[in-house]
């Protein structure tokens, strides 16, 4: 049964629709459409999943109305049964969102469904980020006031999405948040001479929640957490930074000098960049303890009723082997990171340049435990232990080392070479299931050839060199694309590396699709390993599956 406060949304929402197609202006109606099923096929040699109904799908479109300063919208979803590997919060069909919003004279008004995020996301974030299966909209209020140019004010009270059961269903927690920004550029430099561009801003976030299942410890009901940030830029260099403070929060977890501890936490992100024609620089720093925020004190599942983003200071790889044998995803306990990029283009019709220029990236992200001095007061005010910024231990969660370069030989010929190196403490970051450090290297060769305006051939092809874990990998895919629509693939895994010869698998792909605009189909048959699929240092566990899969996405 559709909620009532569902049908009324609707009424509303129709009945505005139709008063726009009335009037002699009428508003826009845009929206978008996505679609993905699976058939499984079973497997034994790979695991494969083979879930009792044998098909799964996803699916939602989302639908807004725009007419002035006025937009609304709604969102219906359906999984019917969810994907294998996808959150089982996910379930049935119906309305998951819905919102009305309004803005004129510096004041806008926004009631139902919403996201937002405050500076880098650490003290609030909600985002949907689909592929992963995390959706923490907040339902709820939220008011913007722009008093005049240049100072921002933001505030909203709301629930979190914690999961979608035909309908959409909020978790228990009230947040309350307010944001502050000011642009001293444009409160105090009309005529736009100054060199130094600054921006200030301030929130504070607290979370009102009962959901607590001890009667062990005197645990908070209020929980708040304060930020400050800034974001300088001078010629060619800028510079930003973030640091959030967050009250005791006390969490159950199975390991005991985190269990319902009462330590603060705190985040700490600067980063510093330099950029000229043809150079750039740019340095990242993070300091992160006990920064765990959700709207819960209960076990729930890893990406739900998450307040703050944790963003990891590592690159996004988008070859294969790189991005799902070892993705490194973020210590929620804490973690000291470093990331440097550098990106260089030599110039054209040198010698190592060539005729059209040679582009060179750089990259180099590392990241390790906190180093903290355990100390006993577990019987009193539970610490647990204590720690200093930027305080590491010699214990490393992660490293990697990688460069790319891009160079085009001629009009016809274009080559991507890539290189990986990676040490990987598995026991901590847990994704691999091995459990143990990992050392490993990979290469990559990415070449397309361009057969003619319409017809290109893309060739690629990785090797992945350990010792531990698996063993080495190959990896080789063939791409032809015929524009403007149509495009097939086919693709080979092998763990060519494994000591038990049984698993010596290849997990061959074959994919074709049709692109026509803004809409999109396609098609892959084949095998799928077991992994992990992550994005910005948030993951989730995709397990072996053997099939056909479909997928449709289309915009208006």
């Amino acid at each position: 049964m559709i909620n009532k406060h569902y049908l009324l949304l609707l009424f509303i929402w129709s009945s505005l629709i139709i008063k726009g197609q009335e009037d002699s202006q009428t508003g826009v109606v845009s929206g978008n459409i996505q679609a993905i099923g699976q058939y499984y096929q079973e497997d034994t040699l790979i695991n494969a999943a083979l879930p009792e109904h044998l098909y799964g799908f996803n699916g939602f479109a989302n639908v807004n109305y725009q007419k002035g300063n006025f937009r609304s919208g709604i969102r219906y979803e359906s999984y019917l049964n969810t994907l294998e590997g996808y959150p089982t919060t996910f379930n049935g069909t119906g309305l998951g969102y819905r919102y009305m919003s309004w803005s004129g004279d510096g004041v806008g008004v926004t009631i139902g469904n919403f996201y937002d995020q405050f500076g880098s996301g650490m003290i609030f974030r909600a985002y949907e980020e689909r592929q992963l299966g995390i959706d923490n909209a907040l339902d709820g209020i939220k008011l913007t006031y722009e008093p005049t140019k240049g100072i921002y004010l933001k505030g909203m009270i709301g629930k979190q999405r914690y999961s979608f059961d035909d309908k959409l269903i909020n978790g228990n927690g009230i947040i309350r948040a307010i944001d502050g920004e000011l642009n001293l550029n444009e409160l105090l430099d009309s005529s736009n001479s100054w060199k130094l561009k600054a921006t200030l801003g301030g929130s504070f976030v607290s979370k009102f929640n009962t959901d607590n299942n001890t009667t062990l410890y005197n645990m908070p009901k209020n929980v708040g957490a304060t930020c400050f940030r800034m974001n300088l830029r001078y010629q060619k260099i800028r510079f930003s930074g973030e640091y959030v403070h967050k009250i005791n929060d006390p969490y159950p977890d199975q390991d005991k000098n985190f269990n319902y501890i009462y330590k603060n936490g705190e985040g700490l992100l600067l980063n510093l960049g330099y950029s000229t024609k043809g150079f750039a620089i740019d340095f990242s720093a993070k300091h992160m303890d006990n920064m765990l925020w959700r709207s819960t004190n209960v076990n729930v599942g890893p990406t739900d009723l998450l307040i703050g983003y944790l963003p990891a200071l590592t690159k996004q790889h988008t070859y294969n082997l790189a991005a799902t044998l070892y993705p490194y995803a973020t210590n929620f306990y804490g973690e000291i990171a470093y990331q440097l990029d550098v990106l260089y283009k030599i110039p054209k019709k040198t010698i190592l340049g060539g005729k059209y220029g040679t582009s060179v990236a750089l990259n180099f992200a590392t990241a390790y435990v906190p180093e903290r001095k355990f100390i006993s007061d577990m019987g009193s005010n539970r610490n647990s232990y204590t720690t200093s910024l930027f305080s590491r231990s010699d214990s490393i969660l992660f490293q990697d080392f990688n460069l790319e370069i891009k160079r085009k030989i001629n009009k016809k010929v274009k080559v991507n070479l890539n290189y990986f190196n990676f040490v990987f403490n598995d026991d901590a970051v847990k994704v691999a299931g091995y459990y143990k450090m990992i050392y490993t290297q990979i290469a990559v060769l990415d070449l397309t050839y361009k057969i003619n305006r319409h017809h290109s051939l893309r060739f690629e092809t990785q090797a992945m060199w350990t010792d531990n874990d698996k063993g080495d990998w190959l990896f080789g895919q063939v791409e032809y694309t015929f524009s403007p629509h149509w495009y097939v693939a086919v693709l080979d895994q092998y763990n060519s590396g494994n000591s038990d010869l049984n698993k010596r698998i290849h997990y061959g792909l074959i994919s074709a699709g049709f692109i026509n605009g803004s809409h999109r189909f396609s098609l892959q048959y084949g095998k799928q390993r077991a992994g992990v699929f992550c994005v910005g240092g948030v993951c989730r566990a995709v397990p072996a599956s053997n099939g056909l899969t479909f997928s449709f996405t289309s915009s208006f």
